[in-house]
């Protein structure tokens, strides 16, 4: 299998990126609008095609560049069949294999940081979104979000696959890249070392984050499979500006 992770700086997300040496057929992860040129830059490059884009979840902090990369490519959009988007052409349920050539993609669904929230496992990696992530996990206190949820997902969906199984977040804001489910088993600092089910609540109980500042324009945009408002003031409109230069992280 071909595989990248890419970046894109302003939200921290982390895009996916997986091909089929067979079929030259290509999958991304949580695409993000403003790195969509430079997606496919990198499949055109690796001589792929893209047959899919595939979302963790309804994101409110960046917009997805499905609609973009499907209008560009002709690819289709797969989205988690809880979240009911009448702009997808895949509704992916749990369990239920989503195959690209010699791919397949294992949805789990790990609700808690959103309801319909799905990760995916692919061989012996699992791209977790922001259910897990290195060192912690994602905040459960908006759209529909559930701490005990997600304590239950961790627990029952992700800490249940092989130790060995390599874990690939939805951010970072540290410079990490990956690691591994033994790992955060044992010491992630919010679900892991065995911690209860009452120290993880209290522990999100006591975050008392501010809510993302680009919630209000991203959640509808990704309801609609990634469209920018068009009332978006100008301090944000970084948030849907095409990358002027290639990057990959």
């Amino acid at each position: 299998m071909i595989f990248r992770q890419l970046i894109e700086p302003l939200s921290r997300t982390y895009t996916y990126l997986l091909g089929c040496e067979e079929t030259k057929q290509a999958v991304l992860i949580d695409p993000v609008l403003p790195a969509w040129e430079r997606d496919l830059e990198v499949l055109q490059g690796l001589g792929l095609v893209l047959a899919y884009t595939v979302e963790t979840h309804i994101h409110a902090d960046h917009i997805t560049a499905a609609q973009r990369l499907r209008r560009e490519t002709g690819c289709r959009i797969a989205v988690p069949a809880l979240d009911g988007l009448g702009c997808a052409d895949v509704h992916i349920e749990d369990r239920r294999p989503l195959t690209v050539g010699a791919i397949v993609l294992e949805p789990r669904h790990t609700p808690g940081h959103t309801p319909a929230h799905m990760a995916y496992v692919v061989d012996e990696r699992v791209f977790t979104g922001d259910s897990l992530l290195i060192d912690g996990c994602g905040r459960t206190d908006f759209q529909g979000g559930s701490a005990r949820a997600l304590y239950e997902s961790v627990h029952e969906r992700l800490f249940s696959l092989p130790d060995e199984c390599l874990v690939y977040p939805g951010h970072d804001y540290q410079d990490r890249h990956v690691s591994s489910i033994a790992q955060e088993r044992r010491r992630n600092p919010r679900l892991g070392g065995g911690r209860t089910l009452e120290e993880f609540l209290a522990i999100m109980g006591e975050l008392r984050l501010p809510p993302p500042r680009f919630i209000d324009y991203a959640v509808p945009g990704n309801r609609a499979c990634g469209e920018c408002l068009p009332d978006m003031p100008n301090s944000l409109q970084q948030y849907c500006d095409e990358m002027k230069a290639s990057r990959q992280g």
